[in-house]
C-alpha cells in the first residue's frame, strides 16, 4: 500500500497546483490515499471549511494542520464540522478540533497524528508525551502516520527516533524546504525531516520576494503576501504494510511547473 504526504499547501497558487497534479498522481502511483498539510491554503496562513472541501474534493483523504490553525478567525466555529483534518494534538485541551483522527478507506484504515514542534515555536505542551497519549487511544492494529510541524531539525529527527516502530511514519512540515534525508529508520518507520512546499517556488519559501528582502534590510514590518507565478508540488510516498504498519520505502516528489529565465 502507498500514502501519498504533500508539504504545506500555500495560498492559491498552492491549491491551484494541488487540484491540477493530485488526480494524476493518484493513478500513475497507484495511491492507497493522501495526505495533505493545508495549514498556509487560505491566503498564506490558515484555512476554512471551504477550502478543507476544496482540497478534499481534489483528491486528498486526511488534512494536516500547524502553527497557522487559527489563521482565518471564523475556523475556530467551524473546524469540529470538518471530518477527516486534524489540528496539532498538543494544543490545550479545550481548544476546538482533535489531534488525531482514524481515516476508513475501501480496504484499510489508518490515523494521522498533528503535533507541533516547541523549539523556536510558540509555547505549546509536549508533542513527545502528547503523540504517546493519543498512540494509547488508537487501535494497536492500524498504520499510524505523523506530521511533526516543527522548525527545527533536531526536534523532528529526535521525534522520528523516539516514534521509530511505533508508528509508521514521522514527516516533518513547516519549514517548506524539502529535505534530502528520506529513509526507513532501525525499527521500519519511515522518516523525512520536511516534506517541502506546495505553491510558488520563485519566491521565499511562497511569499513575495519584495516585502521579504526589504523586511531582512531594514528590519521595518512588511506584509507578506502569496507570490505569484510557478509553483511545485513537494511531498513523500511511503509504501507500507497495512497489517504489520512496518514502512517499506519512502521517496521524496516534487512536480515543479516550468519558468522562464530572464
Amino acid at each position: 500500500m502507498k500514502i501519498l504526504m504533500v508539504g504545506d499547501v500555500v495560498g492559491s497558487p498552492g491549491r491551484k497546483i494541488l487540484k491540477r497534479e493530485l488526480p494524476r498522481l493518484r493513478r500513475e502511483l497507484s495511491l492507497g490515499a493522501v495526505i495533505v498539510n493545508a495549514e498556509n491554503c487560505a491566503a498564506g496562513s490558515g484555512i476554512t471549511a471551504a477550502l478543507a472541501k476544496e482540497i478534499f474534493e481534489a483528491g486528498a483523504d486526511a488534512i494536516t494542520l500547524g502553527d497557522h490553525v487559527w489563521g482565518q478567525k471564523e475556523f475556530a466555529g467551524q473546524i469540529d464540522s470538518v471530518d477527516k483534518l486534524v489540528r496539532p494534538v498538543n494544543f490545550p485541551a479545550e481548544c476546538p478540533g482533535k489531534g488525531w483522527r482514524i481515516i476508513t478507506m475501501p480496504t484499510f484504515r489508518f490515523a494521522v497524528i498533528n503535533a507541533l514542534g516547541r523549539v523556536f515555536m510558540n509555547p505549546v505542551d509536549c508533542p513527545f508525551k502528547a503523540i504517546d497519549r493519543a498512540l494509547l487511544e488508537i487501535p494497536k492494529d492500524i498504520p499510524v502516520f505523523v506530521d511533526f510541524h516543527a522548525e527545527a531539525t533536531s526536534e523532528k529527527i529526535t521525534l522520528g527516533h523516539y516514534l521509530d516502530g511505533r508508528v509508521t511514519a514521522v514527516v516533518g512540515t513547516h519549514t517548506h524546504v524539502q529535505t534530502s534525508d528520506a529513509i526507513i529508520l532501525p525499527k521500519e518507520t519511515a522518516y523525512i525531516t520536511d516534506l517541502g512546499m506546495t505553491g510558488p517556488y520563485i519566491s521565499s519559501i511562497g511569499r513575495d520576494l519584495k516585502p521579504v528582502t526589504k523586511r531582512f534590510i531594514t528590519g521595518m514590518p512588511a506584509r507578506f503576501d502569496v507570490a505569484e507565478g510557478p509553483s511545485v508540488l513537494e511531498g513523500a510516498v511511503i509504501e507500507f504494510d497495512p497489517i504489520s504498519k512496518k514502512a517499506s520505502s519512502i521517496e521524496a516528489i516534487r512536480v515543479r511547473e516550468p519558468y522562464k529565465c530572464a
